[in-house]
């Protein structure tokens, strides 16, 4: 079929069929198919074409003729400036809807053998708003005056945020009042580290079991100007319990670099999830909703399925939350993590709850895994909480050749999920896929797969 001709500014009308991966619209203008940004499924609108590419078209929406019953008015008064949230125009029951199928259409595409009759409702909040424990916001200065907040979608025009409706109310009034401290004491900031030496990003953290705050600030140097006095006025503010720069000089997206030095007060914060604690350095990873974490976690509890007689490994493990979690009902943990603060955190957590058939070493997950076997440590059931790229082949062959009893993968990004389970069911049967919703009024949608071991024909 050749090419159908369209331009630049080409306005129609467009029926939106479904939503993308991002929280976009999607239809097709003569079998093309079109994304159009803020668009529901079910409305008819008028779109605009801004860009066009052999594969698909971009547009924007003029006009809506036919109103989505799920469309609602966003609580944000930035949400269509601010990149951060994409869904607070769709209502939350429709919310948990798109991420249920957003899972499906990976499923389709990657995955076709799974069967879609596995994936179960999304798991929701009560309240989808003031969860996220922490903010991580970019800086820069005008005169005296200290901005912080996010980028204006694919832009680099910072949105000076003073309140965000999905942040922990205590991390923004925590940061707004840094922000008047900075200003108060003209502290340098930097937007280019090979060219200047100052802030470039804030980080505010909170506990939620104590109200305790953390706050770093991301600098390209060891020797930021005034620092002892801005710490000082910093750690006056209410539950704040240290203060910390973490030294970053690359010209970089990477928020962190990988020095941190505590400059006032305490080196960690501790959370609760029930009844467990952990203590958190400035640079550990922890869930950025507690709340919900709670949830996702007895999803992992249950899928693991334990009895107290297993062996598990926790690999991914991060600062050791999941194998604490399911320390209680089996018989030994071992975790493994490639970044040595968070190992740190994950031997003192264990500790610090008492889990003593838990252990956590540095090192790769398929070297682990195949020392550990070696050593004769067999795991009857493994829990993977990867990154956003999944798992490497590597690890997947050797998952699949030690074809422990149950394997439970937690995932942050539906394709990378469904990639890797058509590589997993070779040794692994899905038993059932649970969608959480970790992260209210944004695309993103995390899921908790139980996979057991096939049996052989026979057996």
């Amino acid at each position: 079929m050749a090419d159908i001709q369209v331009k630049i500014g080409q306005q129609f009308p467009l029926t939106i069929k479904r939503l993308g991966i991002n929280g976009e619209g999607i239809g097709y203008f003569k079998r093309k198919i079109t994304f159009v940004k803020g668009a529901l499924p079910g409305e008819v609108i008028v779109a605009q074409v801004t860009d066009i590419n052999h594969k698909y078209l971009e547009a924007k929406m003029v006009k809506i003729r036919e109103k989505s019953r799920e469309r609602v008015k966003p609580p944000c008064n930035v949400f269509d400036l601010c990149g951060g949230c994409q869904l607070q125009h769709l209502s939350y029951n429709g919310q948990l809807k798109y991420k249920k199928q957003i899972v499906e259409d990976a499923i389709t595409k990657y995955a076709p053998h799974v069967k879609l009759d596995s994936i179960k409702d999304t798991l929701g909040m009560a309240n989808p708003f003031g969860y996220r424990n922490k903010n991580q916001f970019p800086v820069e200065k005008s005169g005296r005056k200290i901005r912080a907040g996010l980028y204006k979608e694919h832009s680099n025009t910072l949105i000076d945020l003073h309140e965000c409706i999905v942040q922990d109310d205590r991390t923004m009034k925590t940061t707004n009042e840094i922000k008047k401290i900075m200003s108060e004491l003209n502290i340098e900031v930097c937007k280019n580290p090979s060219r200047e030496v100052g802030v470039r990003h804030i980080i505010t953290r909170v506990a939620l079991a104590t109200g305790n705050l953390q706050v770093v600030f991301v600098t390209n140097t060891r020797d930021l100007k005034k620092q002892d006095l801005l710490a000082e006025r910093v750690m006056r503010l209410p539950g704040v319990k240290g203060v910390a720069l973490n030294i970053n000089k690359e010209k970089t997206s990477i928020v962190m670099g990988n020095e941190t030095i505590v400059i006032a007060g305490d080196e960690t914060i501790r959370e609760t999830l029930q009844d467990h604690v952990y203590d958190l350095s400035a640079e550990s990873f922890f869930q950025l909703n507690p709340k919900q974490t709670v949830v996702l976690y007895k999803e992992v509890e249950r899928a693991a399925g334990l009895t107290g007689k297993e062996n598990v490994v926790d690999a991914f493990c991060g600062t050791g939350t999941i194998g604490i979690w399911l320390a209680d009902n089996a018989k030994e943990v071992r975790g493994m993590d490639t970044n040595e603060d968070g190992i740190v955190n994950a031997i003192y957590n264990a500790t610090a709850n008492n889990k003593d058939n838990c252990k956590f070493e540095i090192g790769d997950a398929s070297d682990k895994l195949d020392e550990w076997i070696k050593d004769g440590f067999y795991p009857d059931v493994i829990t993977v909480d990867p990154p956003r790229t999944g798992l490497s082949e590597e690890t997947i062959q050797l998952i699949n050749e030690i074809k422990p009893k149950t394997f439970v993968y937690t995932s942050c990004n539906p394709s990378t999920l469904a990639k890797d389970l058509a590589h997993l069911t070779k040794a692994f049967q899905v038993e059932y896929i649970q969608p959480v919703d970790m992260f209210p009024q944004t695309a993103q949608v995390e899921a908790v797969v139980r996979l057991v071991r096939k049996r052989k024909l026979g057996k």
